[in-house]
């Protein structure tokens, strides 16, 4: 059984795991420190021990630390197991059956929306977005609405410029500008929406689902026909992509994000 003094130990642990899994290289140990507020030599003996069993590795020629195999192994294990999909196929069945239209979980790579689920009623046209696809993060409906929780800086590192802004039909923000002005509204109104910007013809909605942290774990998307469903009637369907994204959050443990 662990003791009083094992607890905070296995937290400092966490935490450089989740610090250097969101960083975009290995770091110096004294970064390390400075950014979980812990001392120097408590840091080095930390990473020491979690170097010994894999989960750390360090890097003599830049003397920085980063992820170790330990860390892959249990990332991969990860994806073999299938959590998040296996909580939210069934969220995602319930919407699908409210609202008739296909409904879809993705999560952010980079600067990219990954397609982890999808279902969808009988008989329904068949989308671009697929299982397993990637699509510019910038013009998906879920791509947003997970951009949109973000903190700032990180949207400004996976969109520094023009160049990285990716088009399919003409549409969409073509500019860190742009990005900025519409992920604002996204954040404003609590979901995000895309109109032909992926494909001729179909529109989406998402909303975002929370981790522990508040940090964006999935996004919920709903895509349908644009002629089917006139711009005055997406509140509705956005308000069952919201709570079915809210039940997600529940599910992981998760929690909204504070208000900017």
């Amino acid at each position: 059984m662990a003791t009083n003094g094992q607890v905070p130990a296995a937290r400092r642990a966490l935490a450089v795991l989740r610090l250097l899994a969101g960083s975009a290289g290995p770091l110096p140990a004294s970064a390390i420190a400075r950014e979980l507020g812990l001392p120097r030599s408590s840091t080095y003996h930390l990473l020491t021990a979690m170097a010994e069993d894999g989960f750390v590795a360090y890097v003599p020629e830049e003397r920085r630390w980063g992820l170790g195999v330990a860390a892959f192994e249990i990332g991969s294990a990860y994806l073999r197991h299938g959590p998040l999909e296996r909580l939210a196929r069934p969220l995602l069945r319930r919407l699908v059956d409210r609202a008739g239209e296909i409904a879809q979980l993705g999560v952010l790579h980079g600067a990219e929306t990954l397609y982890l689920l999808k279902e969808q009623p009988p008989r329904h046209a068949t989308l671009v977005t697929d299982v397993g696809v990637r699509m510019p993060a910038q013009l998906t409906a879920s791509g947003r609405s997970m951009l949109a929780h973000l903190p700032a800086a990180q949207v400004r590192a996976l969109f520094p410029g023009p160049a990285a802004f990716v088009d399919r039909t003409g549409r969409g923000p073509a500019s860190p500008r742009e990005l900025r002005r519409v992920l604002a509204e996204d954040a404003r109104r609590g979901w995000s929406a895309e109109d032909g910007q992926v494909t001729e013809g179909f529109a989406s909605i998402a909303a975002c689902s929370f981790d522990h942290t508040g940090h964006p774990a999935a996004a919920v998307t709903v895509t349908f026909r644009r002629d089917r469903r006139p711009e005055d009637t997406w509140p509705d369907l956005a308000a069952a992509v919201r709570a079915t994204a809210a039940g997600l959050t529940a599910r992981l443990g998760g929690r909204p994000p504070a208000p900017r």
